[in-house]
């Protein structure tokens, strides 16, 4: 709990992936006085900490509970929009795959105009995060706080859907988190001794004794406040009133629909917007909320011709037994997070670099919106990574207890809908390879029926989710739409920065939480001087 009138040199907002970093970061320096605060609570729930815990996660626990607006190019549907809500953020509750996407992505932003973030550049932070028990070379490091480990929980099925990838054409690779990933293989997970190594465990909880750190929790910050051109601290909703706390530097750390949401309330964001919102504008910054980007999952399921993926454990006896298995042996299905395979390809020959990524999941109905077989069956997605549609993030209203406006935009330019559609085919021709035979029966959804690309859209419209890697909604940059520099700090307004997945200009071509530990590593450095 914070003191009545404390001041702190840091007030960090947000206490996910990277907000979770930054604490532990700053709080290095005793000399420095820091507050953590999430709108979330603990993640005592053991359910955060099983690597299969996953499976509940994006059906509601610990979730904003938010849903995107209609997606009109995919024929108007609502998707429901997992977005966490406890401390470790969306490390707390994804499904641990550590990726990075390709060295081409960073050296695009740098590219782009945001100075010191090519990959040559920031790959030491992704080296200084690493505790990986592998591998300790140029790109991987050894002895960092986050726990990076091989899958325990794979079935036989998974060496033979790799070796499948190999019969369609696609090589191995047994590092996917290489500058150059191309290839199928096994995937690292975010754990450490066959448990979740969620930022909150792996940094802020050795941190927690630190005298000049406050973490504060189930705390709902209303606003920024801002005095001239400087933000100096944050409102907090408390009793049925409101408490200031001040502070020599804000760094908001809520995420891609957090980040942008919490400015706005702030007025701070596209004037026109807030003002029809019901909020006064205190900085006109038009990229606020704005260049969202997603990664659209689309998917194959098929039935399995005997047990060979981990459906059956959805039923409570198998599921008792799965966890009396895990706490004796750290084996099996609780120590699975069920998508451990997979792996990067192309869908457009002429893409620089993998446009499309895969992950194998071991077993049906997983996510929230994905059909369950009746039959034990498998899942693969399939999703564009390099898309051109962008979306937006706006405010339904003044009141930060209502829910915001998620507009992804999926499929607006027709390119991400025709890659998408290719890389469903590779999904659908990779598991009818001969090394998939002794283990799957058919194809189920879409279905052998569904041919026609009519039909396999209508499907597609029906059963597409997010990927869980929204981003870019406060880019990084120099132009008119650049919401903070290369240093993270907000244009035109002092003792304000954002440093999570919304900053990237373009979002990586991999799953984002590896990249998003990097920029608040990075952060953290710049703002204590290092770099």
């Amino acid at each position: 709990m914070a003191a009545q009138g404390a001041s702190y040199d840091h007030i960090i907002v947000g206490g996910g992936s990277a907000g979770c970093v930054l604490a532990a970061r700053l709080s290095e320096d005793p000399a420095r006085r820091v507050l953590l605060i999430e709108a979330g609570g603990k993640d005592s729930n053991i359910l955060f900490h099983l690597p299969a815990g996953f499976a509940k996660m994006t059906k509601g626990i610990a979730s904003w509970g938010w849903s995107t607006v209609p997606q009109k190019h995919l024929k108007n549907r609502v998707l429901w929009y997992t977005q966490a809500k406890v401390i470790g953020g969306g490390s707390s509750i994804n499904a641990q795959i550590y990726t990075r996407g390709n060295a081409l992505d960073y050296d695009g932003w740098a590219q782009a105009g945001c100075t010191g973030w090519s990959f040559r550049e920031i790959v030491k932070y992704f080296r200084k995060s690493e505790d990986n028990e592998v591998y300790d070379n140029d790109w991987h490091g050894k002895g960092g706080p986050l726990g990076v480990s091989q899958p325990r929980g794979a079935l036989p099925i998974c060496e033979a859907f790799i070796h499948a990838a190999e019969q369609y054409g696609i090589p191995r690779n047994d590092d996917l988190s290489a500058p150059d990933p191309t290839g199928f293989g096994f995937y690292q997970l975010t754990q450490r001794n066959v448990r979740r190594s969620s930022t909150a465990v792996a940094y802020l909880r050795p941190a927690m004794n630190r005298p000049n750190l406050t973490v504060m929790m189930t705390e709902m910050v209303g606003r920024i406040v801002v005095q001239g051109n400087r933000a100096t601290g944050v409102e907090i909703k408390r009793g049925g009133g409101t408490e200031i706390i001040s502070g020599g530097e804000v760094i908001v750390t809520s995420g891609a629909i957090g980040s942008p949401r919490l400015l706005m309330l702030s007025g701070i964001g596209p004037g026109d917007h807030l003002t029809s919102a019901g909020i006064q504008p205190v900085h006109d910054l038009p990229g606020v909320g704005s260049n969202l980007q997603d990664h659209l999952d689309l998917c194959v399921l098929s039935e399995c011709t005997g047990d060979h993926s981990y459906d059956k454990y959805g039923k409570p006896a198998w599921a008792a037994l799965a966890g009396l298995r895990y706490l004796l042996t750290r084996t099996g299905p609780a120590a699975s997070s069920l998508f451990e395979t997979g792996g990067f390809w192309k869908a457009d020959p002429d893409a620089p670099a993998p446009d499309i990524q895969f992950h194998f999941g071991l077993g049906t109905g997983i996510e929230a919106g994905i059909a369950k077989l009746k039959n034990g069956g498998i899942t693969l997605n399939a999703a564009h990574v390099r898309p051109r549609s962008r979306g937006t993030v706006r405010l339904a209203s003044a009141d930060p207890a209502v829910a915001p406006l998620i507009d992804p935009n999926y499929f607006a330019d027709s390119y991400d809908r025709e890659m998408a559609l290719r890389a469903l085919r590779i999904a659908r021709d990779i598991l009818s390879q001969d090394a998939l035979k002794p283990f799957l029966m058919a194809e189920r959804l879409p279905g052998p029926e569904r041919s026609s690309e009519e039909d396999v859209f209508d499907y597609v419209c029906g059963m597409a989710k997010t990927q869980h890697h929204p981003a870019c909604s406060c880019a990084m940059g120099q132009g008119k739409m650049a919401v903070v520099s290369p240093q993270l700090k907000l244009h035109g307004l002092d003792g304000l920065r954002v440093a999570d997945s919304s900053v990237m200009p373009f979002v990586v071509s991999s799953n984002t939480n590896a990249a998003t530990i990097m920029i608040a590593e990075k952060c953290a450095d710049m703002i204590k001087g290092a770099s």
